[in-house]
């Protein structure tokens, strides 16, 4: 039996939380789950992205920052039992908080600036995983926004959200851009288009001794079991590649953004 005041996984308000599971449901409703004390911790600091928060009423003590956001932020925090949270989990074992949010996506005139330096891009990336690494890797290395193609997974799907590791807060993404259009416009704004590519012509050991890496760039990271379309190389200035020293055959996409991203931002802050 619940115990008194406490949300339930029949209650109306988890039924409609759990429908953002969908990525049509997310896309019609304009929100998205955030999962876990860390996610909801970086969604909160942007306070105007919390629509609700829910969780077990042992998370506003072992977590009381999280409610003292909450309350701060003006956020509703409902209390429910664990078969409601564990309704709203992408995950085995729930952290128990979980809040829903408003999509972050924005227009791609709005997230790579003039002033942008440097931008990760997905291309036809299928993975969650994938994609919340790529945000996370992006952040980290300091790049200006993270550009989605139109065949790429949502950032907003849980896994996703979850690989972001809040990260998804941090800087500007757009999803579902035309790439092929896109980069003529970033070569406009003075940026270079890169391609990390297993079989480039270039050398990323090359590109960052002969000084490309140091010029405002776009990086484009392709299908991870496909690399990118056919007829991108038309698109891009240099296809390059990660030098492999030892016998790995190759990198998948997350190690391959790290390093191409990081040797980007090295090379810019010399």
């Amino acid at each position: 039996m619940a115990s008194p005041g406490l949300l339930t996984a029949q209650s109306v308000r988890i039924k409609q939380a759990r429908r953002l599971a969908t990525r049509a449901f997310r896309r019609k409703s304009g929100r998205f789950l955030a999962e876990g004390p860390q996610a909801v911790r970086e969604a909160l600091e942007h306070r105007e992205l919390v629509v609700e928060v829910y969780a077990e009423p042992d998370v506003a003590t072992r977590h009381r920052d999280l409610r003292d956001l909450a309350q701060l932020a003006d956020v509703p925090w409902y209390d429910v039992n664990r078969a409601a949270i564990e309704a709203l989990s992408e995950t085995v074992t729930s952290q128990g908080v979980v809040a829903v949010c408003q999509l972050v996506d924005v227009p791609l005139d709005e997230a790579v600036l003039r002033t942008a330096r440097l931008v990760a891009v997905g291309v036809q990336v299928r993975d969650p995983g994938n994609v919340g690494t790529l945000i996370r890797t992006a952040d980290a290395a300091g790049a200006d926004a993270v550009v989605l193609s139109a065949e790429s997974v949502d950032p907003h799907n849980p896994k996703a959200v979850r690989a972001s590791v809040g990260s998804l807060f941090h800087l500007p993404i757009t999803v579902e851009a035309d790439v092929v259009t896109a980069a003529k416009s970033w070569r406009e704004q003075g940026l270079q288009v890169l391609a990390a590519d297993g079989y480039g012509s270039s050398d990323l050991d090359e590109c960052i001794e002969d000084g490309t890496l140091a010029k405002p760039s776009v990086w484009l990271f392709g299908n991870e079991a496909h690399g990118l379309p056919d007829g991108f190389d038309a698109i891009v200035d240099r296809s390059v590649k990660v030098p492999i020293y030892g016998r790995a055959e190759s990198l998948n996409l997350a190690t391959a953004a790290a390093i191409c991203l990081y040797a980007s931002a090295r090379a810019q802050r010399q």
